[in-house]
């Protein structure tokens, strides 16, 4: 498993999502103002954990993105895979540098740690997916993050021109103007 800024980025968007969906959608400008996070980056982010059915987008007015399954159901490891794909050839076992190669004798020419990747890549993997989307929200709250409400999105009116009160010296209606004619 390969941990990634991108990958950061993906949990703590889907923390503020579980903090506020109980108000309805949250949009991705809101999450990009309060995490400090690129709306482009978010879209992206949001597109594959859409498509790998985390969250679910509502259109329009209000719209924005609500979970598909319950916070307690979504582990950390879940969010990881769904942006950055498949684990690393690292992670997976294979040490660093290449494989190890054997000489003319058969003995290796280095040491192989394969084992010990392995081993650190199963340790990390389980613990990623012991952790729930629930547990970093409810972190979040016992540290006293203040979940505020968001007003309503709706466009402000924009300001009615106010019509000049200039005095024009012309007649104001049809009847006027027939005066106006009447006295040639």
């Amino acid at each position: 498993m390969r941990l990634t800024t991108k990958g950061g980025f993906a949990v703590t968007a889907m923390i503020d999502v579980a903090l506020r969906e109980q108000a309805g959608p949250v949009a991705l400008a809101s999450i990009a103002k309060r995490q400090h996070i690129a709306r482009s980056s978010l879209e992206a982010l949001f597109s594959k954990l859409r498509q790998h059915a985390l969250v679910k987008a509502t259109r329009g007015p209000g719209g924005g993105y609500t979970l598909m399954r319950k916070a307690s159901e979504i582990t950390v490891a879940d969010i990881l895979f769904s942006v950055d794909g498949q684990a690393a050839p690292e992670a997976e076992g294979a040490p660093p540098h290449g494989k190890a190669t054997t000489n003319a004798a058969g003995d290796s020419g280095c040491y192989s740690t394969e084992a010990l990747w392995a081993s650190a890549n199963h340790h990390v993997m389980e613990f990623l997916d012991s952790v729930t989307l629930q547990s970093l929200v409810d972190d979040q709250l016992a540290k006293g993050v203040r979940v505020e409400e968001e007003a309503p999105r709706k466009k402000e009116p924009q300001p009615r021109p106010v019509p000049s009160l200039r005095h024009v010296n012309a007649p104001n209606s049809v009847f006027a103007w027939s005066g106006v004619f009447a006295k040639r």
